[in-house]
């Protein structure tokens, strides 16, 4: 990774930001609350996939149809995160096979 992909990512995570930014506040709570959550638990391909970037456009299309959070997500933010993420593997996943001895054989 050179100097460039660092700075192009830089501008592309604070584009990000500002549309986060943008949303209604009930929309950017449950926002950080599940960018907050993904970043604990780790799925792989969280920085080079659209996920967070998937979530935002889903956010901004609800937020313009004038619906709450709630409303389009559901009342159980953690059930919906864990929705998006199931069959992903994990940096947990990667840690408990190498505990166990496994190699590949997360059932996620």
């Amino acid at each position: 990774m050179g100097i460039q992909d660092i700075i192009e990512g830089k501008k592309q995570w604070r584009a990000h930001l500002a549309r986060v930014k943008a949303l209604p506040p009930d929309y950017q709570i449950v926002y950080k609350e599940m960018q907050r959550y993904f970043f604990k638990v780790g799925p792989v391909g969280l920085t080079d996939g659209s996920l967070l970037p998937g979530i935002v456009d889903f956010f901004e299309e609800g937020a313009a149809t004038g619906k709450g959070v709630l409303e389009l997500i559901g009342d159980d933010v953690a059930a919906f995160a864990d929705d998006l993420i199931k069959d992903s593997r994990t940096y947990a996943d990667i840690y408990q096979e190498s505990i166990s001895g496994e190699s590949g054989t997360a059932g996620k």
